[in-house]
């Protein structure tokens, strides 16, 4: 029999974090232990609103789930079936299984990519984003977290200040940008006119700039694009993906909406299936969750794990950055 622990956490935050739908100063994020007498496995949920996820609800599911029969879990199979029995949102269902992963992994004497299936990395290197802030507080920002370092940044923007800000990032950096909207943006032309204004800037690709309900304006949009047009929030555990493909050049694939290892891998590899463009991101994560995403990086086109470096006095220490590249050290 398995013990399974549950604990929240608050997650101060270096700054205020700020995209187009909310802003926040401090997360509270969920970490699961599991085990028996010999081996440990960690796995970590940052409940997201944006997906019906708060930290009471997650608890409250994993309470069911140990009502029902956690411990007796021996399986990745049975362990899904439970979940599928008693329905756990993809945060807590991500944690949940990494944490079984790592401890069967550890209990095995096996890695996590070995379990897999998939090419390990010893590094890779990592967006670093912008929050959406006053566009003369840019060249500060830039020099104090040290942005140069990064081979290509990210810039959280809305319709009111995208613009402006955009125009203070490149006089701070030069690197390509990666442009995140959080669908801000209501109608395609609209955007059409915020990407007359991104031709002078060096943009490598643009983020889920309208909501994801928005079928046919996508549908519009990508015809006309001069931009790739990545999928985030078009694409949680599950998606339409013959719709996708007509939608995006891209999909951002992250674990925490994914849902797990094994979901996650199947939508990365459903992705280069279509044709499409891949990238795996993070809400705001430990470097617990960090460890996890880079399992799955070789050969992806796009990395945005920069979760762990907004939090203040991260925790773990599972995952080391040096010049813009992320080292995973130790597994959970």
């Amino acid at each position: 029999m398995l013990l399974w622990n549950l604990e929240a956490r608050d997650l101060t935050l270096r700054y205020t974090w700020k995209i187009s739908r909310n802003a926040s100063d401090v997360k509270t994020n969920l970490f699961v232990t599991v085990g028996d007498e010999r081996f440990q496995g960690r796995g970590e949920a940052a409940p997201n609103t944006r997906y019906g996820e708060t930290p009471v609800l997650l608890q409250e599911q994993f309470q069911t789930l140990q009502a029902n029969g956690l411990s007796h879990v021996g399986s990745v199979e049975e362990l899904q079936h439970l979940m599928s029995l008693h329905p756990v949102l993809p945060a807590l269902r991500f944690a949940i299984e990494s944490a079984f992963v790592h401890y069967l992994c550890r209990k095995n004497g096996q890695t996590v990519t070995e379990f897999l299936g998939v090419q390990s990395v010893a590094s890779a290197p990592t967006a670093y984003s912008y929050p959406i802030m006053d566009p003369g507080k840019i060249a500060a920002f830039t020099k104090e977290h040290g942005l140069h370092r990064f081979e290509y940044l990210k810039v959280k923007v809305n319709q009111e200040s995208g613009l402006d800000m955009l125009s203070e990032v490149t006089k701070a950096t030069n690197q390509g940008l990666i442009i995140d909207a959080n669908e801000a943006w209501q109608d395609p032309d609209s955007l059409m006119r915020f990407f007359e204004g991104l031709k002078r800037y060096p943009v490598l690709m643009i983020e889920q700039p309208m909501p994801s309900d928005l079928q046919e304006e996508y549908l519009y949009l990508k015809k006309r694009s001069p931009y790739d047009l990545f999928a985030d929030e078009s694409v949680t555990d599950h998606a339409d993906w013959e719709l996708l493909q007509q939608q995006f050049h891209g999909v951002n694939m992250k674990l925490m909406k994914a849902g797990g290892y094994l979901n996650g891998l199947a939508i990365l590899q459903k992705t280069r299936a279509m044709g499409l463009k891949t990238m795996i991101g993070c809400m705001m994560e430990t470097s617990m969750a960090i460890w996890s995403a880079l399992q799955l990086a070789h050969g992806v086109h796009l990395l945005d794990l920069d979760g762990m470096l907004v939090v203040k006095d991260e925790p773990f220490k599972l995952v080391k950055e040096e010049a813009g590249r992320l080292y995973p050290v130790e597994q959970p």
